[in-house]
């Protein structure tokens, strides 16, 4: 039986408080969120990652990062932050790798079109909700219940609009989040020539970061990553996990340069809108002619016809969006 490891008073105990919603017995070997880890990693949302786009639109280059892997960036950045604070690794680590499990294909425009498509028929949608949704409906673990049963920590750590207040781990992970699509934006954005050093070193945290780094020969997305833990793990509290003043302004000045010159890009713009056309003609196309899989998931998440549409194409790849799209266009 592997021991538990001693965690600060704050955080959540190895083997977790709220338990499953359906009991079930000790592992021998692994702790519940260690499991739990297992089982999310195991999905198949979870391997669907890597065809779903992040900025970048999936299939255009090899080495654009996907939402696969800015998941792991977030799951790395996290554990690392739950160690030098104390906190339980193993449950910011199941948070990370579940957290983007509902966006749908085409990055956030794909998501915008989506919760368009949802609300001309009075609903809506939202990844953070489809994440939950799918680890607690959509993907099975047993056949003896829905969804992968896993400790209620993590489902409260996917909840991030809900109002109610988040342990410290799930307010670990969406610090992470934000350090993780600073740090790879920085370097997607040069290596697609968007923007170059020079006018990244503008802002002042990066200049100094870029001539610090130049000195230790290590990259700037090390140097930002390495700049956010040592911010957090000095400014954090018991109760609160937050960066300090100065770094907060710097970062929301590094998310407005990436809003003018990295999403807000023609280039990238055109691409993603593209992908939300499709996303938008592929929801009407199954409302009005649904296909086996959509009566499939119908009748297994007793679903109505709006919500199994939306949970398929949410759920589809990039590149199988536009298989099935051009099926469609075919036929037509």
């Amino acid at each position: 039986m592997q021991k538990e490891k001693f965690l600060f008073d704050s955080a959540t105990p190895a083997r977790g408080i709220l338990g499953r919603i359906i009991e079930e017995p000790d592992d021998i070997f692994r702790l519940p969120f260690q499991r739990d880890r297992d089982r999310i990693i195991s999905t198949q949302a979870f391997r669907r990652l890597q065809g779903k786009t992040q900025v970048f639109v999936t299939g255009q280059d090899d080495h654009y990062r996907t939402r696969l892997t800015h998941t792991l960036d977030v799951a790395g950045i996290s554990r690392n932050l739950a160690r030098f604070l104390g906190l339980n690794e193993d449950l910011c680590e199941c948070i990370a790798l579940a957290h983007d499990l509902g966006h749908p294909p085409f990055g956030h425009m794909g998501e915008s079109a989506l919760n368009t498509w949802m609300r001309r028929y009075g609903g809506h949608f939202e990844h953070n909700e489809q994440s939950l949704r799918i680890v607690t409906v959509l993907e099975t673990h047993s056949s003896e219940y829905p969804g992968l049963n896993l400790n209620r920590e993590i489902l409260l750590g996917l909840q991030k609009h809900t109002g109610h207040p988040l342990s410290l781990e799930a307010q670990i992970v969406n610090l992470a989040d934000e350090i993780a699509y600073i740090a790879h934006d920085c370097e997607d954005g040069m290596d697609q020539k968007l923007f170059s050093i020079e006018d990244l070193t503008t802002i002042p945290l990066l200049r100094d970061l870029h001539e610090s780094r130049a000195r230790r020969g290590t990259s700037l997305r090390g140097a930002i990553i390495t700049h956010c833990i040592d911010d957090l793990c000095s400014s954090s509290t018991k109760d609160t996990i937050i960066f300090s003043t100065p770094l907060r302004a710097s970062l929301d000045m590094i998310r407005a340069f990436f809003w003018e010159h990295l999403y807000d890009n023609p280039v990238v713009k055109t691409k993603t809108q593209e992908g939300a056309m499709l996303i938008t003609k592929l929801c009407e196309w199954f409302m009005e002619t649904p296909s086996p899989k959509i009566h499939a998931l119908e009748e297994r998440s007793e679903s109505t016809r709006l919500e199994a549409v939306k949970d398929f194409v949410a759920g589809m790849t990039d590149a199988y969006a536009r298989s099935v799209a051009d099926r469609f266009s075919a036929v037509e």
